[in-house]
């Protein structure tokens, strides 16, 4: 099978690596020959440290997309357009596609998979979410005869390196963030990842393949990591017994799925607490397998590439295929408002210490009929700001923010008042 590769950058120099050394052990696992038949990049001029020939590379999609003689495009080039444009029409052409483009999939899916069922061509994704991990095929493929309770992921190796350090180190946010920029593990704009866009992306698609529902990224709740403080992590370690993780959320909860992504508190005892620094870790939990767990590298030339080349040798051998060009069975009667899903909160509060201000601040969470379950100050003075600690019972989010929008007009709350869920 002949395939064509756009978008010749750290990935696709990985893809290039992979069939330049595995080849033989890809031609016996697939017992045909998968070659490279073209490259297209806008740079082609540019070393990517792997041996290529020279005449297959191009500046011209058209010479993947037009050539009948390719059967898989793999697009890695990201965004939006033309990637788009690019797959679509590669579909139109009768081409199986394999891309890791999470943002479009996420996006698009609907105009996508309905191209692919038309021409009853195939489109495989299992880079789009994890790296190499291969956890899309296995909700399709392995855990298909149960029905997905609950997945819980930690899908954003940034995020999740800078949480490992301030914990790890004892260091603030902006000083682990510049250095996770300074070793190539953030972003110049780090916005996408600490703000938790990415990993709602990647939840997007996790959704769909184990619950069978396609919600946009605009009505998804997601939250990011910034304003999370170094004695948020301390206390939550030593008092709490947990660590805090940017956490995407899909659950079932009496028929309604509850979606989210939501920095959240992650007992120590729990798998998922011991997923650190850029790695990956995807928690699932099906009717009849009960918990499964994935986990390792979630990004990173290698890794992503492994699951591209592994997406077009499933495709070689399985034109038909099992990953659906479609949503899986909607297994679910409505996804739930986030405001009315319900969890523990810890919330860290900055005030003066003075009288009274504590009575105020219970009056204002008993008014919203949430129960407190315990209250730390530290390091009172009076007069001076000083951090108060608070742990809740079970309470609705929507109590809980009309709950902390009133402490924040309180006279001697300074700041914005810090809620984090409690897994």
């Amino acid at each position: 099978m002949n395939i064509g590769l756009i978008g010749f950058g750290t990935i696709g120099a990985g893809v290039v690596e992979i069939f330049n050394t595995n080849h033989d052990i890809i031609r016996k696992k697939t017992g045909m020959d998968l070659r490279l038949r073209r490259v297209v990049d806008l740079d082609i001029e540019s070393d990517r440290g792997v041996e290529i020939d020279p005449g297959i590379l191009s500046t011209d999609a058209d010479d993947i997309l037009e050539d009948p003689e390719i059967d898989i495009v793999i697009e890695l080039i990201g965004g939006y357009e033309p990637a788009l444009s690019f797959i679509l029409k590669a579909i139109e052409n009768g081409k199986h596609v394999v891309t890791a483009n999470k943002a479009l999939l996420a996006r698009h899916w609907d105009e996508i998979m309905g191209a692919a069922r038309e021409k009853g061509v195939r489109v495989a994704f299992e880079a789009s979410v994890g790296g190499g991990i291969p956890v899309l095929r296995a909700l399709n493929e392995s855990l298909a005869a149960n029905r997905i309770e609950s997945i819980y992921g930690i899908i954003n190796g940034t995020a999740n390196y800078i949480l490992t350090r301030m914990a790890s180190e004892g260091m603030e946010f902006d000083d682990v963030l510049r250095e996770a920029q300074r070793l190539g593990y953030a972003e110049r704009d780090p916005t996408f990842d600490i703000e938790g866009h990415d990993t709602a992306q990647k939840l997007i698609i996790l959704t769909l393949l184990g619950f069978g529902v396609h919600v946009p990224e605009n009505e998804l709740h997601v939250e990011g990591i910034s304003s999370i403080r170094r004695d948020d992590i301390e206390y939550a370690a030593e008092e709490l017994g947990c660590s805090v993780k940017l956490l995407a959320t899909a659950r079932l909860s009496d028929g309604e799925l509850e979606l989210g992504v939501t920095p959240t508190l992650v007992p120590h005892d729990h798998l998922l607490s011991s997923v650190n620094g850029v790695f990956n870790g995807i928690y699932i939990t099906g009717d009849f397998t009960g918990p499964v767990m994935f986990y390792g590298k979630g990004a990173g030339r290698r890794a992503t590439a492994s699951a591209v080349v592994a997406d077009c040798m499933d495709i070689a051998v399985n034109p038909e295929g099992s990953i659906p060009t479609g949503p899986g069975v909607r297994v679910v009667e409505s996804v739930r408002d986030f405001s009315r899903t319900s969890s523990r909160y810890y919330i860290r509060l900055d005030a003066v210490d003075r009288a009274g201000v504590l009575h105020e601040i219970a009056g204002a969470f008993s008014r919203h009929g949430i129960s407190i379950e315990s209250v730390t100050q530290k390091g009172a003075h009076e007069g001076e700001t000083v951090p108060i600690y608070i742990v809740t019972h079970e309470a609705a989010e929507g109590d809980v923010q009309e709950a902390l929008s009133e402490i924040s007009d309180i006279q001697w709350v300074m700041g914005e008042p810090l809620r984090l869920r409690m897994l």
